[in-house]
């Protein structure tokens, strides 16, 4: 692995990200707070200059491709630089007193976590809320697949940089040519941006709060600039167009490019999709149920509130409309499994991903039939298809790290006081990029009363969790730094 190739792209990363930077430049001219702009202006003006030295100074490195391993290097350090140069404008600013806070609440809007320090969302101005927001929405298609697109005006090939940091077991290509698929990922996204957009200025929000609600629904991150969240609005439109759109975002995106296609029968016959679907239906369903009655006097009042909480958690978005933390039992049992599932492979969603979660439970009904059949032969299908070996291997060593993972987060975040659900509850919700959880993480509360060595080291898990455990654990195993 040549470093120097890795700090060459990542120089390339820092321009390019130095760029989105410029544009709650253009918000705070908008709404007269030009006392904001040093703030932005100084990121990019360190990020410029550190990334023209290193262009420059390792041009000699200039049309080597970069390797497997060098793009698992790039892909972890494009997130930590981008966090840490993402969270001065909170710092400069003086509103985000602390850099620890204004990391970890980078770092949750790049990882689309959607986990918050903040006590008082609404008191922040807008060029910094809309940056919070922004963070959400690059994060949740992945800077770097943007990064991967532009790349060939600068002789750098990028599948080993898509595949490093694409959500999902697997990266399917839709062209041939990994940049153009790239482009047409984004353009989706842009596609589904502008039309949420529109419709949520439809239901009477105003222009801010529509594009800041997109790219937290888009991205399934769930930041919002309203201190109750989605609750804020009492409107049943905006609730479902937000519901819908979350419900959207946790689909894979090679289904949008098949729909356009017009190949509607492979994506009915797709097995995420299908299993996606069911356990978001089956699951409305089941709170709307327990809802009715109880907390609310309609079913349909009912089932509106189960189905945003479902999709909201199900995708890992993390919005609420409600305290869903003082529904009844079931309703909160269910909510609590969802979190474990998460959206599917290729979306912006986080979790373990419903693919998964199917090829875990085939292969366990699998093994329970070699008991019985110790000679049988016993293949998974999804998609029609039989499932690699090698596939369901990599599934399986990625869920045993997953609930270990969550056993060692539960451990730390234990360590500062807190009690088993709490700190279960913040593992889950960090690791899965999911945001609020229950007990003191729940969705009317904050992570501010961390220590800030917790919330350093849930900074990293989030990322973890981001870029699917293995892109960033194989960086400490020495078998990576062997030549």
């Amino acid at each position: 692995m040549k470093i120097p190739v890795v700090l060459r792209v990542l120089s390339v990363f820092l321009l390019i990200f130095s760029f989105f930077l410029l544009i709650p430049i253009l918000v705070a001219l908008w709404y007269g707070e030009y006392h904001l702009i040093h703030v932005f202006a100084i990121p990019v003006g360190v990020n410029t200059v550190i990334a023209l030295l290193l262009f420059i100074g390792l041009r000699s490195y200039r049309g080597l491709a970069i390797s497997i391993r060098g793009g698992f290097l790039f892909v972890s350090l494009a997130w930590i630089s981008a966090a840490a140069s993402g969270a001065m404008p909170f710092y400069l600013s003086g509103e985000i007193a602390s850099y620890t806070d204004a990391f970890f609440e980078t770092m949750s809007g790049f990882t689309t976590t959607g986990a918050s320090i903040l006590t008082n969302i609404e008191g922040l101005s807008y060029s910094l809320l809309f940056w919070r927001s922004l963070t959400h929405w690059l994060g949740g298609m992945g800077i770097v697949v943007l990064t991967v697109a532009l790349f060939p005006l600068l002789g750098i090939g990028g599948f080993q940089l898509l595949k490093a940091e694409a959500p999902g077991p697997s990266v399917d290509k839709i062209t041939p040519r990994i940049t153009e698929t790239a482009k047409i990922l984004w353009i989706i996204y842009l596609s589904l941006t502008v039309a949420e957009t529109l419709l949520l200025l439809l239901g009477g929000m105003d222009l801010f709060d529509s594009l800041t609600h997109t790219f937290g629904t888009l991205a399934t991150g769930g930041f919002s600039p309203k201190n109750s969240s989605v609750g804020f609005y009492s409107s049943g439109y905006i609730h479902v167009v937000i519901t819908i759109f979350m419900y959207l975002a946790g689909v894979n995106f090679i289904m949008y490019f098949r729909l356009v296609r017009g190949d509607t029968r492979s994506i009915i016959k797709n097995t995420e999709f299908r299993v996606y679907t069911g356990i978001f239906v089956v699951a409305s369903l089941l709170i709307a149920m327990d809802l009715y009655g109880t907390v609310y006097n309609s079913f349909s009042e009912s089932l509106r509130y189960a189905g945003f909480q479902a999709a909201s958690i199900l995708t890992t978005t993390g919005y609420a409309t409600a305290d869903f933390a003082a529904w009844p039992e079931m309703s909160r049992i269910t909510l609590f499994i969802l979190m474990f599932i998460g959206g599917s492979a290729g979306s912006t969603g986080g979790g373990m991903k419903v693919i998964r979660v199917v090829t875990i439970i085939k292969q366990g009904f699998n093994e329970m039939k070699y008991l019985v059949y110790p000679r049988g032969v016993f293949r998974i299908h999804l998609n029609g298809k039989v499932a690699k070996k090698d596939a369901v291997y990599v599934i399986t060593g990625m869920v045993f790290l997953y609930f270990f993972l969550l056993l060692v987060v539960t451990f730390v975040v234990a360590s500062a006081g807190n009690t088993i659900l709490t700190s279960f509850s913040t593992a889950l919700v960090t690791l899965g990029n999911i945001g609020p959880g229950f007990g003191k993480v729940g969705p009317t509360e904050n992570y501010a009363f961390f220590p800030d060595y917790v919330k350093w080291f849930l900074s990293f898990v989030m990322m973890v969790g981001r870029l699917e455990i293995y892109t960033v654990l194989v960086l400490f195993t020495p078998i990576f730094w062997h030549d």
